[in-house]
């Protein structure tokens, strides 16, 4: 089983989407899923509970960390969905982090062989939730915004902070590997695109290639990802052409997500009209860094 963790120490990067139309993605291309949201707000959870296409994993969230003998019955899609207060709770015990930690590390070890992917959602505050999801994880992927606020935090992303990817690699995990960075909810705005242009210029090599194509990976800003995520149905069964179309968009980057992960997700994807690769000119020309 392989794990991945969606990481950004910034709330309201369109975070939890990402994670839910790549869990459905997996889901769909045949992969054993278990989604973890340590999320106190739940988003992940609400949107996945209310498709219809999830089992209630039986335990929560919180009881991952919490319960050395935590279990699942696994399955093709299950959900161990966030619980607020006690997730919350968990920052307040320092006494006890190191055993939460120990305790998610031996649950996905027993989870090993029950499910190929485990998708883990995290909140934007470096907690021991964060920290303890890290430290197990194979994978990280980090969705940003592109706004400089964002941008300026990429460095404490990578850091020596105590959720920093160095940090993580050189002294708790030196087998996970960071995907990237997900430029998410983008618009061809010339505000987007300066900063996309800036964000190449200072770290091209954490951005996501696209295989086959001159673009990056990322999600664009559509209001049919919000609406699927409020009604937490998938965005590619919509019956809006618009949801369909931004489905177009975004599955070139899921699918590059997982070949970085190894994942036997079938056939090759085509590369879509996203802006990546045919869209706005102006987008592309930045993407680019010109």
């Amino acid at each position: 089983m392989k794990t991945i963790v969606l990481a950004n120490q910034k709330g309201g990067v369109g975070k939890s989407a990402t994670a839910c139309l790549f869990a459905h993605y997996l889901a769909q291309r045949g992969q054993r899923v278990l989604v973890i949201d340590l999320d106190h707000q739940g988003n992940l959870s609400r949107a996945l509970r209310s498709s219809g296409r999830v089992d209630l994993a039986g335990i929560s969230a919180s009881q991952v960390l919490v319960d050395a003998q935590a279990h699942v019955v696994p399955g093709a899609f299950v959900l161990a969905e966030a619980d607020g207060t006690q997730l919350l709770g968990l920052e307040r015990q320092p006494e006890q982090h190191n055993r939460f930690a120990g305790n998610l590390r031996g649950f996905l070890r027993r989870m090993e062989g029950r499910f190929d992917v485990c998708v883990i959602d995290t909140n934007p505050n470096p907690d021991i939730r964060v920290v303890s999801a890290l430290v197990s994880a194979d994978f990280v992927l980090s969705p940003v915004q592109l706004n400089q606020e964002a941008i300026d935090g990429i460095a404490a992303l990578l850091g020596h902070e105590r959720v920093g990817i160095r940090r993580i690699q050189a002294r708790l995990n030196p087998g996970i590997k960071l995907i990237g960075i997900l430029p998410t909810l983008v618009e061809p705005t010339p505000f987007q695109k300066r900063n996309f242009a800036k964000l190449i210029q200072h770290y091209a090599s954490l951005l996501i290639k696209l295989q086959g194509s001159s673009g990056f990976a990322l999600i664009p800003k559509r209001s049919a990802i919000a609406e699927a995520q409020a009604a937490g149905e998938v965005l590619w069964e919509m019956k809006k052409t618009a949801a369909r179309e931004a489905w177009k968009e975004i599955e070139p980057s899921m699918a590059q997500i997982a070949r970085a992960m190894q994942l036997d997700i079938g056939g090759d994807v085509g590369v879509g009209v996203g802006m990546g690769v045919e869209a706005d000119a102006g987008l592309v020309d930045a993407m680019q860094g010109a």
